[in-house]
């Protein structure tokens, strides 16, 4: 079993992969954990190379693999805890510019359940569940989890997160659109690196623009004014210019994010 750690992050050409490190206690996240996740969004975000981004988790020695258990609980009863340092992780998440993936190569819960929803794109491994059980413990999510939530899964699906606090299957997430794709074990890998390799080979100018905008959609934000910048910048675009004419010569496109 891997040593456990804060988040271990990866580059590899364009493509970061950021692993969840605490297998022997089900990828729970502690308050450094967190802190290490912002840290990295930040590096990540600062370097153009990075196109995509993949959160995964080790989950080598595990009986059933669980991708993370969520947030410590023991850490609330720490004296410096910060109630709205899981809040600014997951709303980080979202908000980086490269595209996310998440390998959900596990069972999810509580918090964790957020990061998942943060990311663009997520590929679940069959026989899986995702549960949210924060009124079970007896606790009001904060804001922009719920806002997340009723955006990914649809204000009945919150509900039934919430209220019940009933797990859902892989299978009936697939059904309400938050999944990519449910893969059984043997195929998991290949099925998130071709995803990420369709991902890659996009124009990053407008991926990257164009996410921004669905997300300030998808919040009730949208900024009209913004939007025409972003397809007035893509639409002058050397990426363009490039899409168009790879088109014609039938062939694969070489972006270059300008």
């Amino acid at each position: 079993m891997a040593t456990p750690s804060a988040p271990v992050l990866s580059v590899d050409g364009g493509v970061a992969t950021l692993a969840l490190n605490r297998p022997a206690h089900r990828n729970r996240l502690e308050a450094g954990d967190l802190r290490s996740l912002l840290d990295q969004f930040e590096r990540i975000d600062a370097d153009p190379t990075i196109r995509v981004l993949v959160l995964t988790a080790r989950t080598e020695g595990q009986g059933r693999p669980v991708f993370c258990a969520g947030y410590h609980i023991g850490s609330f009863n720490e004296q410096d805890n910060d109630p709205q340092l899981f809040e600014r992780v997951a709303d980080a998440l979202a908000a980086l510019r490269p595209l996310t993936v998440c390998a959900l190569n596990g069972s999810v819960y509580g918090g964790a359940t957020d990061l998942m929803l943060a990311c663009d794109l997520v590929v679940g491994l069959s026989g899986i569940e995702f549960r949210m059980p924060a009124a079970a413990l007896g606790l009001h999510y904060y804001p922009s989890g719920l806002q997340r939530y009723v955006a990914r899964l649809g204000l009945s699906g919150a509900k039934r997160a919430f209220l019940s606090a009933r797990p859902f299957t892989a299978e009936q997430l697939w059904q309400r659109g938050c999944l990519e794709a449910v893969v059984a074990a043997p195929d998991f890998d290949a099925t998130v690196a071709q995803l990420v390799g369709e991902l890659v080979a996009l124009a990053p100018l407008a991926v990257q623009a164009t996410k921004r905008s669905l997300n300030e959609i998808a919040i009730g934000r949208p900024d009209l004014a913004a939007m025409r910048e972003r397809e007035a910048l893509t639409s002058a675009s050397r990426d363009f210019a490039e899409g168009r004419q790879a088109f014609q010569d039938k062939r694969a496109p070489r972006f270059e994010g300008r």
